[in-house]
């Protein structure tokens, strides 16, 4: 409450200046963190989720973490108190920090009890993280998860695409929505309501200051995974070949992205998620204020474009989970390159 400010304001601060990390949380923590791991090596979805990065980038690259946000059992494993010191004094100084306030407040006044607080907070050198680099050197393959019985497979395909602040992100994100990324996109409605394999099947964009993954999703049943795999990359050939975006297409996105943006402005939570965009992926501060003007003005050749210089389907990182036995012939007669075993970390098997 803003009457209530000073006494939580206190907390805040002495959370982010000086937390205690102390070995009873870590050791909590760790049990709870090695168990969701285990938990995401038995389920489909976040299995691929798992393996992806590390495909998409390469080994050594900063986003080459598991998608999960969970990481690995080795890491978490090792993990002490002291890297937990060493990494808070080496990322969290003033000059590597933002502040968002949402409220009811005067900004002299709460600017006043920020420098209070915080003035004598020091910067310092802090390591350069390289998010630039891509991965450029990838042979096709299409990478299968073994799942005994499983009744159905997860497909999962993913590429690389520019970082969130790029002059062409309305009409790339436009892009996904036909594709993928809304229920009456492309995708969905051929493999869920026109054919009835899934119960429903996607593409999303991440979001990230680096290059970040698209990504398809499609769970099927398990005898329709090598169609239902033609058929997603029928609809992403479609799109930048002989079935580009139409202008009825183009006024579903619109409706729909112009239509919600009230309900991204109701609390303060909502405004400070969609200033947190901006400050997190370096995007301009009138971002939000131009997006409707953005998103209206956008014709179908901008959308058609932005398909043609993103969407690479050749390059695109296949990974299924699901019965090998069942699933693989299949797999194989794609063309899609060698069919590679892996385990629920992306670690090769080799084939029995």
């Amino acid at each position: 409450l803003t009457d209530r400010l000073d006494d939580p304001l206190e907390i805040f601060a002495d959370v982010v200046l000086h937390p205690a990390f102390p070995d009873a949380e870590l050791t909590r923590l760790r049990r709870l963190t090695l168990a969701r791991i285990r938990q995401e090596q038995t389920r489909p979805v976040s299995m691929a989720l798992r393996v992806l990065p590390k495909l998409l980038y390469g080994d050594g690259h900063a986003y080459a973490q598991p998608l999960t946000g969970s990481g690995t059992i080795e890491t978490v494993t090792g993990i002490t108190r002291d890297d937990l010191t060493t990494f808070h004094s080496t990322w969290f100084r003033p000059d590597n920090a933002k502040l968002i306030v949402v409220g009811n407040f005067d900004i002299a006044d709460l600017s006043a009890r920020i420098e209070r607080l915080f003035g004598d907070w020091q910067g310092g050198d802090r390591p350069a993280k390289n998010l630039d680099a891509e991965r450029t050197e990838r042979t096709r393959a299409v990478y299968l998860v073994d799942r005994p019985g499983a009744d159905q497979s997860v497909i999962f395909a993913g590429q690389l695409v520019p970082p969130r602040a790029n002059p062409d992100e309305i009409a790339l994100q436009t892009m996904n929505d036909i594709l993928g990324g809304l229920s009456s996109a492309r995708i969905n409605m051929n493999l869920r309501e026109n054919k009835g394999w899934s119960y429903g099947a996607y593409s999303m964009i991440v979001g990230a200051r680096g290059a970040r993954p698209l990504l398809f999703y499609a769970p099927v049943q398990t005898d329709r995974t090598q169609a239902a795999i033609r058929e997603m990359r029928a609809e992403i050939d479609g799109i930048i070949g002989d079935r580009p975006p139409t202008a009825a297409e183009l006024d579903v996105v619109k409706r729909s992205k112009t239509l919600s943006l009230p309900g991204r402005w109701e609390t303060n939570a909502d405004i400070l998620g969609a200033l947190r965009e901006v400050v997190s992926f370096g995007l301009p501060d009138h971002y939000w204020s131009g997006y409707a003007a953005g998103i209206n003005t956008l014709s179908v050749s901008d959308v058609e474009g932005a398909a043609g210089r993103y969407l690479r389907p050749d390059d695109l990182v296949w990974v299924i989970v699901g019965d090998r036995t069942r699933i693989e012939p299949g797999l194989r007669e794609l063309g899609l390159g060698d069919v590679r075993l892996i385990d629920s970390d992306g670690n090769p098997i080799a084939a029995p």
